[in-house]
């Protein structure tokens, strides 16, 4: 039996969201769940014991930038990647299928693995369904993901079909590979945008059978309407005893629109990397830190924060950027981080009073009327040249 139990706790009343635990072999992840990005073993800036004050219950790295670089087994011989970056809580491990899009220009994909030029010294790695299962099991990540062939969109209609056949058939062998018993491992659906695709690659799946199943191939060009309206087909063929994972997603607004529709579990790197670039998500909207306006702005980031960053003045955070000192990033990484775990926190809690539906209303409300403030703002000065 597998380390791996979900449960949905509460449904909400108008919408599919849910409400649930997971309970993996490094502890309970609540749901609704937004993980940070550690790509190499680390939250870029932030330190573990930082990431777990945000809220955090499950983090994400990689497994082709880990192959590279120290190596799956010298993290092994180091007692596995837990141990490795001192993070004691459930990480999930992306098997590298995202590489296959992000460098395509340096990527060969046969039916037998994909060959991909390492961008770190330029030498031919190979990943198939089996190593990619392998490193993952170096590792001892919580929550392994199957290695899956992901293409732009929009694209082709051949060649997403072509892609979506070759990641099922690799998920299989995925699962014939797998052997840790305390080591969940996930489908991932592909098809593109088409409905019809989507649909077999989760039936294909299911007959497969997955501790849970994510969505991939998005966020890749398609527009949120385009990735929503999969996500509307998908989530319902899914097993509703089973997580479903929308990986790489997104704004704040793209995570409460996927749990509106029945998704669980969410992953990207927007919160830190728009931290290290001076932006900073706020209950009034995005502050850029940078600007002039808050150079003698005494207010935190946001009053109903009590963030690391929230203790200091707008106006100490834009000299720490102006001036290029490293604390400037880290505080907005850590300001971001809570912001979207908040998030998760609000949904979860509304999910609980059956109360989601007007939760996503008041959301939409507010960032409908910060994108016609920004409207008017850019119109204004416009006019003023």
């Amino acid at each position: 039996m597998r380390s791996c139990d979900f449960a949905v706790l509460a449904s909400d009343s108008s919408t599919s969201a849910r409400r649930g635990t997971l309970n993996l072999a490094h502890g309970e992840v609540r749901t609704p769940a937004f993980m940070p990005v550690g790509t190499l073993a680390t939250v870029k800036g932030v330190l573990p014991e930082q990431v777990r004050q945000t809220g955090a219950d499950i983090l994400l790295s990689n497994t082709y930038h880990l192959h590279l670089r120290p190596t799956s087994e010298r993290i092994a011989e180091l007692g596995g990647l837990h141990k490795f970056m001192r993070w004691d809580r459930p990480i999930l491990t992306d098997s590298g299928g995202f590489q296959i899009f992000s460098l395509s220009d340096n990527a060969k994909v046969s039916e037998h693995s994909v060959k991909i030029r390492s961008h770190v010294d330029g030498r031919m790695i190979e990943l198939s369904p089996e190593v990619a299962v392998k490193i993952q099991e170096n590792l001892g990540s919580d929550i392994a993901m199957q290695l899956d062939h992901v293409v732009a969109l929009p694209n082709e209609e051949t060649v997403v079909w072509d892609a979506c056949q070759r990641s099922v058939r690799w998920a299989e062998r995925c699962k014939h590979a797998s052997t840790r018993k305390d080591q969940c491992l996930f489908g991932i659906v592909q098809g593109g945008l088409d409905n019809k695709t989507r649909q077999w690659s989760a039936e294909e799946l299911i007959k497969i059978g997955f501790d849970g199943y994510a969505i991939g191939g998005l966020s890749v060009g398609e527009t949120q309407d385009e990735m929503l309206a999969i996500l509307k087909e998908v989530c319902p063929i899914l097993p509703t005893d089973k997580p479903r994972y929308l990986m790489g997603v997104g704004t704040p607004m793209d995570l409460l629109e996927s749990i509106a529709l029945g998704a669980d579990m969410f992953d990207c790197v927007m919160p830190t990397r728009n931290g290290r670039n001076a932006m900073a998500f706020t209950s009034h909207g995005q502050i850029k830190i940078r600007n002039a306006a808050y150079q003698d702005d005494s207010r935190p980031l946001d009053e109903r924060c009590s963030c690391l960053a929230c203790g200091y003045s707008r106006a100490y955070l834009r000299h720490l950027f102006q001036t290029k000192e490293i604390l400037g990033p880290v505080l907005l990484s850590i300001h971001n981080l809570t912001y979207y775990q908040d998030l998760m926190q609000q949904a979860r809690d509304a999910i609980e009073a059956r109360r989601f539906g007007e939760l996503l209303e008041v959301h939409r409300t507010a960032h409908r009327q910060q994108i016609a403030s920004k409207s008017n703002n850019t119109t204004a000065a416009q006019t003023k040249d």
